[in-house]
Formats: C-alpha cells, structure tokens, sequence
C-alpha cells in the first residue's frame, strides 16, 4: 500500500522561504517512478510545479518556480522534498506530493498522469 504524506507548510511573508516534506511508503521496489509536488487554489485546475525521476534524477520544473524552487529526493524512495525560497503571494495555495510508476508522467507534471496522492499541506504568502 502506498501512502504519502506532507508536512512543513505554513505561513510567511513575502520573500521568506519554507522546506515542503513528503514521507513516503510502499514505494520501495523497481521501476520507473516518478515523484512531484503540485499545488492547487480553490477553483482553479491543480498545477504541476516539480518533479523528481528516481530513474536518473531528472527534474523539471514548472516555469512559474524556476529559480526559486528546488525539489530533491533520495535513493530510498521513501521521501520527495521542495525547497521554496523567495516566495511569492501568488505561492499561497495547498501543496500536494504526488507519486506515479511508468514513463508517461516523466517530465510531465500533468497530474492525470499519477496514481498516488498526499492530503496537502497549505502555504500562505502574506506581502
């Protein structure tokens, strides 16, 4: 069974920085997984923001956090993890970890394309 969950969220001003968390189980085998953070405002579609390939470490990121947002995980699969510095009120959104198996969602961040879900997390950006 695999179930993630985030930690980490909460509130800053404009310009702070926050360290996103995603422990991770039940993905512990081979093939190809892919892990990412998503975030979502109410109303509005759920928007892919980073990903992480555990393949070969690929990462790609959504344009509107490049420069400002790292994502990292690690060998074990047991966790995925998003650095978000210089933030912006536009960040204010709830955080999602995502976890998908097969080469579709690779590079993607198109979440119809993973299978595995967190509760989320809010971050709220205050100017």
């Amino acid at each position: 069974q695999v179930t993630l969950a985030e930690s980490g969220g909460g509130s800053v001003q404009a310009g702070g920085s926050l360290t996103l968390s995603c422990a991770a189980s039940g993905l512990n085998r081979g093939g190809h997984l892919t892990m990412a953070w998503f975030r979502q405002i109410p109303g509005k579609e759920r928007e892919g923001i980073a990903d992480f390939y555990h393949g070969n470490g690929r990462i790609t990121y959504a344009d509107s956090v490049k420069g400002r947002f790292t994502i990292s995980g690690n060998n074990t699969r047991n966790g995925v993890y998003l650095q978000m510095n210089n933030l912006e009120p536009e960040d204010t959104a709830m955080y999602y970890c995502a976890a998908a198996w097969g080469i579709a969602a690779i590079g993607m961040l198109n979440p119809r394309s993973f299978n595995y879900w967190g509760q989320g997390t809010q971050v709220t950006v205050s100017s």
